[in-house]
C-alpha cells in the first residue's frame, strides 16, 4: 500500500524541501498553540497574575489567529507565498524566543498576539501552496502530510511534549523548543525554489471590512473563552461583547456583499456547493476535535490525578492511528479514487462509538481503560479532516482558494470554542447538581453512610489520630468522595453529550447537503443557457483535474462542444 501510495511523478528536490518545510513550520503552530493547557497553573504562578489577568495570554493568541486566517488571503495576493510563510515562521520563532525569557504579562500577551496571527497567515499560506504548486491529483497525500503538522501535532504530539518539558524543566522550555524547528523550517523554505507570485489579481485592502472582522472575532473569542468563568449573560461584559460581536458581524456581512470584488474576503467560494457543506461541517469537526482533546486531558488531570506527563502521553498513541488514517484516507482517494464523502461517515461513527466507550469511565479508571476509546478516536478524526479538506477545496479555483483555506480554518477554530466553552459550562453545572443530588442521599442515620464512616474513623484512629479529629476527618473524606464522584458523572455525561451530537448533527448535515445540491441544481439550470457565468472549476489541464471525478457538468465545455484553455497559474514546484 505504501508504495503505491506514493506512487507519483517525481518532484525537484525543490518541491519536496517546499512540503517539508512547509509540515515543519506548521509544528511551530502546534507547539505555541497548546502551550497554555497545561502549562497554566506554572505561567501563572511565575508571572503572578490573576486568572483573568491569564485570560488575555489566551484571548491575545486565539483572536489574532482568527484574524490572519481572514487576512491571509490578501496578503497573499501581495507577497510572494513562500516569503509569507518564510516571515510568519521566523516572526513566531523569535516571538517564543523573547516569550522564554520573559515573566512580564504585558510583554507575553503581546508577544501572544504576535504568535497568532503569524500562525494563522502561516496555514493559510502553506495549505494553499500546496495546492498551487503541485497537481490536483495528488492532494490528497500531500494534504494528509499538511494534517500531520497542522491537526495531528496540537492534538496529540504536543501535549506528550509539553507534560514532559513540564515536568523536567519548566514551560519556558515550550517556547524554548519552538525556535530551532522555526529556523529549521525557514532554511529549508529559503532552499525551495518557489519564487513565481500568486496570479489572483491586487485589490485596495479593505480596512473597513478588517476592522469590523477583528471586533467581532475578537468579541466572540473574549466570549467563548471567558463566558463560562463569567456565569455568561449573569456578567455584563459577556453580554454587551455578544451584543457588539453580533452587530460587527452583520456590518461585515453587508459590508462584504455591498463590496463587488473588492472586500476582505472572496465570498465566491460559497457558490461552490462542496465548500458551503464542508465549510458547515468544519464546526462540527471542529467541536469533535477541540472537545475531545479538551476533556479527556482535563479528565485524566482533574479525576484520575494523571502528571501533566502521563496526561500528554494518553493522548500521543492516538496520534499514530490518526496518522494512519489519514495515510489510508488518502491511498482510497488517490490510488482507489474513492470520493471523499465517502469516509466521512466511518469517521463519525468511530467517534460516536469513541465517546460513548469514554462515558463509562469511573475514578478507577487507569490509561489501559481508556485507550481503546482513545485509538478510536483518532481512527475516526484522521477519516473525517482529510475528508471534509478535499471535498472544501477540491473545486475551487486559485482566484478564491485562499479565501476559502482561511474561511474553512475559521469556521473549524470557532466551532472548537463554542465547543470547548459548551462542555465547560456542561460539566460545571452537572458537578453542582451531580453534588447535590449525591449529598441529598448521603446524611446522617443512613447505614451505610454510618458504617463508611466508622470505618473510615477506625483506620484513622489505628493510624494514631485524636479520635475526635479522625470523625471530623472522616466527614471530610466523604464528603471529597461525594464531590469526585460528582465530577466523574459530569464528564461522563460530557462524553456522551460529545457522541450525541453527531447522532444530532449528522441528519441536520444530510438535509444541508440535499438542499444545497437542489439550490445549486436550480441556479445551474437558471444560468445554463450562459454556461460562461458558472463559476469555473479547474478542470482544464491534466495537471488540474479535479481530486476525484466528478459527475457533474464541467464549465470549461463551450456550447460547441469544445473545451475552454485556462492559464495554469501553479507555482513551480
Amino acid at each position: 500500500m505504501t508504495a503505491a501510495l506514493f506512487a507519483m511523478p517525481t518532484y525537484k528536490r525543490p518541491g519536496v524541501l517546499l512540503v517539508a518545510g512547509i509540515v515543519l513550520a506548521t509544528l511551530t503552530e502546534a507547539i505555541a498553540s497548546t502551550v497554555l493547557s497545561l502549562g497554566r497553573g506554572d505561567i501563572i504562578g511565575d508571572t503572578y497574575a490573576t486568572p483573568d489577568e491569564f485570560a488575555w495570554l489566551d484571548v491575545g493568541y486565539t483572536a489574532p489567529k482568527l484574524i490572519g486566517f481572514i487576512a491571509a488571503a490578501w496578503l497573499m495576493s501581495r507577497i510572494n507565498p513562500r516569503n509569507l510563510i518564510v516571515g510568519s515562521t521566523l516572526v513566531m520563532g523569535a516571538a517564543c524566543a523573547v516569550a522564554a525569557i520573559t515573566t512580564r504579562l504585558e510583554l507575553l500577551v503581546a508577544l501572544r498576539v504576535m504568535q497568532g496571527f503569524s500562525e494563522g497567515v502561516l496555514l493559510v499560506a502553506g495549505q494553499g501552496i500546496i495546492f498551487l504548486a503541485f497537481p490536483r491529483r495528488h492532494q490528497p497525500i500531500l494534504q494528509a502530510l499538511f494534517a500531520m503538522g497542522s491537526v495531528v501535532a496540537p492534538a496529540t504530539i504536543a501535549p506528550a511534549l509539553q507534560g514532559s518539558l513540564l515536568d523536567s524543566q519548566s514551560w519556558t522550555w515550550i517556547f524554548f523548543s519552538v525556535v530551532p524547528v522555526s529556523l529549521a523550517a525557514g532554511g529549508l523554505l529559503l532552499h525551495a525554489d518557489c519564487s513565481a507570485p500568486v496570479n489572483v489579481g491586487r485589490r485596495p485592502f479593505d480596512w473597513i471590512g478588517f476592522s469590523l472582522v477583528a471586533t467581532t472575532l475578537f468579541c466572540f473569542t473574549y466570549v467563548f473563552g471567558q463566558g463560562s468563568r463569567w456565569d455568561w449573560f449573569e456578567e455584563s461584559r459577556i453580554l454587551w461583547l455578544t451584543v457588539i460581536g453580533t452587530a460587527a458581524l452583520l456590518a461585515f456581512l453587508g459590508q462584504q456583499a455591498m463590496a463587488k470584488g473588492q472586500g476582505l474576503l472572496d465570498i465566491t467560494v460559497f457558490r461552490s456547493e462542496d465548500f458551503s457543506f464542508a465549510f458547515t461541517v468544519s464546526f462540527v469537526a471542529g467541536a469533535a476535535l477541540f472537545g475531545s482533546a479538551f476533556l479527556i486531558p482535563s479528565f485524566a488531570v482533574s479525576v484520575l490525578a494523571f502528571t501533566p506527563t502521563d496526561a500528554g502521553l494518553l493522548l500521543l498513541p492516538s496520534g499514530a492511528l490518526f496518522i494512519g488514517a489519514l495515510l489510508i484516507a488518502a491511498f482510497l482517494m488517490q490510488v482507489r479514487r474513492v470520493p471523499p464523502i465517502a469516509t466521512v461517515p466511518f469517521g463519525i461513527l468511530m467517534i460516536m462509538v469513541a465517546m460513548w466507550m469514554l462515558s463509562g469511565s469511573t475514578i478507577e479508571s487507569g490509561a489501559d481503560d481508556m485507550m481503546p476509546a482513545i485509538l478510536l478516536r483518532g481512527l475516526g478524526l484522521g477519516l473525517l479532516f482529510l475528508s471534509i479538506t478535499l471535498i472544501a477545496f477540491g473545486k475551487l479555483n486559485d482566484q478564491n482558494l485562499a479565501s476559502g483555506i482561511g474561511l474553512f480554518n475559521a469556521g473549524r477554530q470557532l466551532g472548537g470554542l463554542m465547543g470547548v466553552a459548551w462542555l465547560q459550562t456542561f460539566i460545571e453545572h452537572n458537578i453542582t447538581a451531580n453534588a447535590a443530588v449525591l449529598g441529598a442521599n448521603v446524611t446522617a442515620g443512613i447505614p451505610a453512610v454510618n458504617e463508611r464512616l466508622a470505618t473510615t474513623t477506625a483506620m484513622l484512629t489505628a493510624r494514631g489520630m485524636d479520635s475526635l479529629a479522625a470523625g471530623r476527618a472522616a466527614i471530610s473524606l466523604l464528603g471529597r468522595a461525594v464531590t469526585g464522584q460528582s465530577t466523574v458523572i459530569a464528564f461522563d455525561t460530557a462524553f456522551n453529550a460529545v457522541a450525541l451530537l453527531f447522532v444530532i448533527a449528522a441528519p441536520a448535515l444530510i438535509a444541508i447537503k440535499i438542499g444545497l445540491s437542489r439550490f445549486m441544481g436550480k441556479r445551474a439550470e437558471q444560468s445554463s443557457p450562459n454556461l460562461a457565468a458558472v463559476p469555473m472549476p479547474i478542470t482544464s489541464t491534466p495537471d488540474r483535474s479535479p481530486i476525484w471525478p466528478s459527475p457533474t457538468l464541467s464549465s470549461n465545455v463551450l456550447p460547441d462542444g469544445s473545451q475552454r484553455q485556462v492559464e495554469d497559474t501553479r507555482l513551480p514546484a
